[in-house]
């Protein structure tokens, strides 16, 4: 029984975007060694490849830009042509920005909607048919993000907040196709995009001084092994780790509690974004991670 179980998507093909690096990687390593074939969707071509190679013949890459139609379209007919359908698609692309609301660079902060908002709806619609065909399963990684509003992250939080609402009422669209629809929040993890952001000379001892569980970093590992659980039983949601769940009972209440714990720190921080960007320029401020300044260059 336990081989059975572990054998949820032994024989099926996966489709993951943002496969590059971090939980994207990691999870396509992880499912590959379960007997899925795994196709890598992304922008970072050299590093997919790398990423495939080390997992062997059932990966493959492709280069695509989850905001753009046409390369999503041509990767997603690439993949049904070489392992002939789609059976679960992780939505896991996404970037981040640093900066605050009447400081941030205006394209590099709305390229974070586009790519972490819009890239899950594009992604989505694309492979649809072919999940729909399969009575397969979606997943979205949204964020702790969606629940717990910082500042400086205003962007980033609204597009994981729409990517969890997105994803409920997709779930009841599709439910009578047989497509299950699952949502994941993660909440800090050792990551490229997170330790990026930690680096950042303003942002990082703003991000460092939230307090408790909230600004705790964990392993991609914890991640790895919650998002893994969840594909394997197509969870509608997948909290990483659980007590991430339990912040959706009290998120009524924290965004004044946020704005209260903020009242000593933004003042500074937001002075020190001022010099920050007249030291740098706005988009090297804002811009984090190797993938968003992949895509903040297109």
């Amino acid at each position: 029984m336990a081989l059975l179980r572990n054998t949820g998507v032994n024989g099926k093909v996966v489709l993951i975007t943002g496969a590059a690096r971090g939980i994207g990687a990691g999870l396509a390593e992880r499912l590959a060694a379960r007997g899925a074939k795994v196709a890598l969707v992304g922008l970072e071509a050299e590093e997919q490849a790398k990423v495939a190679a080390k997992i062997g013949p059932s990966a493959r890459a492709w280069e695509a830009d989850v905001t753009r139609w046409d390369a999503l379209e041509q990767a997603t007919a690439g993949v049904v042509e070489h392992f002939g359908g789609i059976d679960i698609v992780i939505a896991n692309a996404g970037i981040a920005t640093a900066g605050f609301v009447r400081s941030v660079d205006p394209a590099a902060f709305e390229k974070v909607i586009e790519v972490d908002l819009l890239g899950v709806w594009r992604t989505f619609r694309v492979t649809l048919p072919h999940v729909i065909e399969r009575k397969g399963y979606l997943l979205a990684i949204s964020s702790l993000a969606a629940i717990t509003h910082a500042p400086g992250m205003a962007n980033y939080a609204a597009a994981k907040a729409g990517v969890e609402a997105f994803s409920n009422s997709l779930r009841a669209e599709v439910a009578h196709l047989g497509v299950k629809v699952g949502v994941a929040h993660p909440t800090w993890i050792r990551t490229d995009l997170v330790e990026s952001a930690d680096s950042h000379p303003v942002f990082g001892k703003l991000r460092a001084s939230m307090p408790g569980l909230i600004g705790k970093t964990y392993p991609l590992s914890v991640a790895l092994d919650d998002l893994e659980a969840g594909v394997l039983k197509r969870a509608r949601t997948i909290h990483v780790p659980r007590w991430v769940g339990g912040l959706k009972l009290l998120r009524a209440f924290l965004p004044p509690i946020i704005e209260l714990g903020s009242r000593t720190r933004v003042p500074a921080a937001d002075r020190a974004a001022l010099e920050d960007i007249k030291a740098r320029g706005a988009f090297e401020s804002a811009v984090t991670g190797h993938g968003g300044r992949a895509a903040t260059k297109r």
